[in-house]
């Protein structure tokens, strides 16, 4: 057995989690392990074990970061000076824009499914979707239903990650952002 080589930095909460995150998206949550994650950031596995006590602490953190990160986003544009229709829009490009910058995040916060995961994460999407329902119907000129605002999560979240998969970046989905955000408006807006 070779002698441990020494490492040069401390190892930390974020190192860690970049590192899972990408091994996370590159091979799923559950072919990675923490052998794994230590090998990435040249550390024994051990030594992870000091700021996460499992795999599913670990991923859970990862996912509260990502749903604090949208949420800070959300909120910011909801403090702005804007009318009401121009807010809202805001807000559903800004769900579109942090879905397409972030999107490892993304992929992170919605789309890995296992069930050891599912158990342990709670209450983050929960508080997050709460947040974006009760900004959308705070901005309709009318009055609007829970199934409505559902819809446009839905649809919002159908073209984030219809367009993981097409675009790097935010960037180069902009224009088709701004048709999709147009088309929910007009029934968003619409007068009864």
């Amino acid at each position: 057995m070779s002698p441990r080589k020494s490492v040069q930095k401390e190892l930390t909460r974020e190192m860690i989690m970049d590192a899972a995150r990408e091994l996370f998206i590159a091979q799923g949550y559950q072919h990675v392990s923490m052998r794994q994650i230590g090998k990435k950031l040249g550390y024994s596995h051990g030594s992870i074990y000091y700021h996460f006590k499992n795999k599913a602490e670990l991923f859970y953190a990862l996912v509260e970061e990502h749903f604090k990160m949208l949420e800070l986003e959300l909120k910011m544009i909801m403090e702005k000076p804007l009318e009401p229709a121009e807010k809202l829009r805001n807000i559903l490009l800004g769900f579109i824009r942090f879905g397409l910058t972030h999107q490892s995040h993304y992929e992170i916060m919605f789309l890995i499914k296992d069930e050891e995961v599912r158990n342990f994460i709670n209450q983050e999407p929960s508080n997050t979707y709460e947040m974006f329902a009760k900004s959308v119907q705070s901005l309709c000129d009318r009055s609007i239903t829970i199934q409505d605002i559902w819809s446009t999560f839905l649809s919002l979240h159908g073209f984030v990650t219809h367009y993981l998969r097409h675009v790097v970046d935010y960037e180069d989905g902009k224009e088709m952002a701004q048709v999709h955000v147009n088309f929910l408006l007009k029934s968003l807006l619409a007068q009864k």
